[in-house]
């Protein structure tokens, strides 16, 4: 004890500079080569290496040196089009009742109606079918959507309802003419998408199946829009009368030959679990769904859905109804597929048919000798339905009536100078005239001094 005494007593009385001093080493300056192969000698005397781990040091080089970089494709498309943000509308048809507005609020938690006025009868019957949007911005982990909720209030409430699909399907129009004009400018750069990408039509579960106002409504939309049927508040019906209302519905969507949105087959490569979600969808046609926006408790649970005297029907239980595969369609798994259906199918079939519209009527123009013009953004673009032929002749005439006081002034001025001209080779004809007979007497008279 006494010697670790000292020891310490000693330690204590040296100053601790002397201690750095004589722990440190003066910096020498190397070479880098000498440098690289002392720190070589350091590795290796910490840490000897092994042939397995030369092969492998190896083989990373090997893989760093075949590696180019574009399997980082993915992510930046990813990065950019979060940044971005994503777009989508969704148009939603169908009797007043139906519980359209609740299935909207239910499927993104968000609350779109609440200055919404209800008619009385008295003022449905003057009712017509109008158009309203209204446009929420979402966001979720990061990921905005801009999302755009389009409502026909008025559609099948009148006592006549011969076509009142009509302004809906004009609507749809609007949006591709709308977006062919942006996309035909100068100026291409933020072109907003307000094409309809999906729409939802509501059928009423009272009945034997489709009436024949949702039949004309399907098939006047199938070529525009992607029609996804959904069958109305679920819970007025027992499991077996979903199942076959089901069946009877998809036995008439193929009867009357409507084209609704068809699910993209799964590829070979997909996992079981994808297939047999893509089965229990194509399966699931049409959607039987309840809305709710209130919250009840169940067994302990609070959970959204609708309190009746014999029990609770949950929202977002699969075996109540399909609401839940709804929206996995819409947002999770088909949201992009719906998008790219309806620009490559839809608006490109109305495209190329305003092109052609475009096309034959210039032709007739210029085999009219009428008018001639370049094609450009400014050009009338008729509206693509049935009658098509009779619109692109209504503007071949307002064209005609336009170029026709051109056409008088230029055929008059054409009459005019015609008229100068005549008055000129008359002129000359008479001096030709008038020097012919002196020509003629000149051989006269050499016959008679002949004679």
């Amino acid at each position: 004890m006494a010697a670790i005494s000292e020891m310490s007593s000693d330690t204590e009385s040296i100053p601790f500079w002397l201690e750095i001093a004589e722990c440190s080493v003066a910096p020498v300056a190397m070479e880098d080569s000498d440098h690289e192969a002392h720190s070589s000698s350091d590795e290796q005397d910490c840490c000897p290496a092994t042939p397995d781990h030369n092969r492998d040091h190896a083989g990373e080089q090997d893989q760093d040196k075949e590696y180019v970089g574009f399997a980082t494709l993915p992510n930046q498309v990813h990065r950019k089009s979060v940044k971005k943000g994503f777009d989508f509308t969704l148009m939603v048809a169908g009797e007043s009742g139906l519980g359209k507005s609740t299935l909207v609020n239910s499927l993104f938690l968000t609350d779109l109606y609440k200055d919404r006025k209800l008619l009385n009868a008295e003022e449905r019957i003057t009712q017509t079918v109008e158009i309203t949007k209204h446009t929420v911005d979402i966001e979720e982990k990061g990921v905005k959507l801009k999302l755009t909720i389009v409502d026909t209030p008025g559609f099948g409430d009148a006592v006549n309802n011969t076509e009142c699909w009509k302004s809906v399907a004009d609507y749809i129009d609007q949006q591709f003419e709308q977006y062919f004009r942006d996309e035909s400018g100068l100026n291409r750069k933020n072109i907003q998408d307000n094409r309809v990408h999906c729409c939802l039509y509501f059928i009423s579960p009272f009945g034997h199946g489709l009436r024949p106002l949702d039949v004309e409504f399907m098939k006047a939309l199938h070529e525009k829009v992607n029609i996804v049927p959904v069958l109305a508040k679920a819970d007025t019906l027992t499991p077996n009368e979903v199942k076959k209302k089901k069946i009877k519905i998809r036995e008439e969507i193929e009867q009357y030959g409507i084209k609704i949105y068809q699910f993209p087959d799964c590829d070979s490569d997909e996992d079981e679990e994808f297939k047999q979600q893509d089965l229990e969808l194509k399966e699931s046609i049409p959607f039987a769904v309840i809305g709710s926006n209130t919250v009840v408790e169940a067994k302990g649970k609070r959970v959204r859905g609708r309190l009746y005297p014999w029990g609770i029907v949950e929202v977002e239980n699969s075996a109540h109804c399909d609401f839940v595969k709804l929206r996995n369609m819409l947002v999770r798994s088909h949201m992009q597929d719906l998008k790219d259906v309806t620009r490559e199918t839809h608006y490109e079939n109305y495209r190329a048919q305003c092109i052609q519209s475009m096309t034959r009527m210039v032709v007739k123009e210029r085999n009219r000798n009428k008018l001639t013009r370049e094609s450009g953004t400014d050009f009338p673009l008729p509206a693509v339905t049935g009658g098509t032929d009779s619109e692109t002749e209504k503007l071949i005439r307002e064209k005609d009536d336009e170029v026709r006081p051109a056409d008088h002034e230029l055929e008059s001025h054409q009459h005019q100078h015609g008229h100068s001209d005549q008055c000129d080779h008359s002129t000359e004809h008479h001096k030709l005239s008038h020097s012919q007979p002196e020509a003629e007497t000149q051989p006269r008279v050499i016959k008679d001094e002949a004679l």
